[in-house]
């Protein structure tokens, strides 16, 4: 199986069946996968930030940094890929607490609301998550069988 690894702000959407989508050290950052069987397409982004009005600039330069701008980017090319709403298949994992243990800037939940939000809006549901807490966490899509795995440090991997 090949493996594509989505890094940091970044996003990737293949219809490749025998790649595998894979992205790390998730903290307060959060990524979505997406999945479709029907299409044979599978997707995952790993945004930083909330809300692309932080900084229009970076989001115009880089719309997979923030929330908005990346889940809409990563659902518009599912769709593009002949996805369709009805049939994904979406989890979530990250938006932990590990560089602000005492929530000041609680940007992991910030995350973690504005994809709820966002995914809310588009009329997306969830399948599953794995979020918050204080641990960073490894997410990977097998885009021929549409299982997705969360590994955190110290422990097995674990289907969403």
């Amino acid at each position: 199986m090949r493996q594509l690894v989505v890094g940091v702000a970044d996003g990737l959407v293949t219809q490749d069946r025998d790649a595998s989508l894979v992205t790390y050290a998730l903290g307060s950052c959060v990524a979505v996968a997406m999945w479709d069987r029907e299409a044979g397409t599978g997707g995952l982004v790993h945004y930083m930030l909330p809300e692309s009005s932080l900084d229009a600039e970076k989001a115009a330069q880089n719309p997979w940094m923030f929330a908005d701008t990346g889940i809409a980017r990563l659902l518009e090319r599912m769709l593009a890929c002949g996805a369709t709403k009805r049939r994904l298949r979406v989890w979530a994992a990250g938006g932990s607490q590990v560089m602000d243990p005492t929530g000041v800037f609680n940007i992991g939940k910030r995350n973690y609301l504005a994809m709820r939000k966002w995914l809310w809006k588009a009329g997306v549901m969830l399948a599953g998550e794995d979020v918050g807490g204080a641990i960073t966490r490894t997410v990977k899509l097998d885009v021929g069988t549409g299982q997705c795995w969360v590994r955190a440090p110290g422990a097995p991997d674990r289907l969403l």
